[in-house]
């Protein structure tokens, strides 16, 4: 298959893509700690590129973006799949996705994510990360202003906060 050899050659070393088998690719569109990263799956059917290929966003990494954001991604994304069918286009679509990042994500929350899975996880050690979902909405105002007020709002912790011993 040319395809799978140009994106081989073209991908080679870049970590963000993933060949799942020689017909289903990942690519990370983002650096890894970017809270607003997310995966894109692209899957040939036999009868590609005539026919569309199989776009998805199930993966586990996007499991903080709202199915809203997942679905006007494909959207857009299934646009440029129109436009491009009967080419080899999973490149195409890769660096489409790239260089739309800012757009695909603008509406998705960054810092109410960020902040409440950071204070979980220097305040509560032994909460299952699984947890973390119901943790996040039984949070009253009171108990997420107290985090608030732990934290700078940025979800750090405020310089010196574990110089305690030191000083002793």
């Amino acid at each position: 298959q040319m395809e799978l050899e140009a994106l081989r050659s073209i991908y080679e070393g870049d970590v963000c893509f993933r060949e799942l088998s020689p017909v289903s690719f990942q690519y990370r569109i983002g650096e890894s700690g970017d809270p607003k990263a997310f995966l894109i799956e692209v899957s040939w059917p036999e009868t590609y590129p005539q026919t569309a290929p199989v776009i998805s966003m199930d993966a586990f990494f996007n499991n903080t973006i709202s199915s809203a954001i997942k679905q006007s991604i494909l959207d857009k994304l299934m646009v440029e799949v129109e436009a491009n069918l009967g080419t080899a286009m999973t490149y195409t679509l890769f660096e489409y996705a790239k260089d739309n990042k800012e757009v695909f994500m603008e509406n998705q929350p960054v810092n109410t994510v960020t902040s409440v899975s950071n204070s979980i996880s220097t305040g509560t050690p032994d909460m299952p990360p699984s947890k973390k979902k119901e943790k996040k909405e039984q949070l009253s105002k009171t108990q997420k202003r107290k985090l608030a007020d732990k934290t700078d709002n940025k979800g750090e912790l405020p310089r010196g906060w574990n110089w305690v011993d030191v000083i002793k």
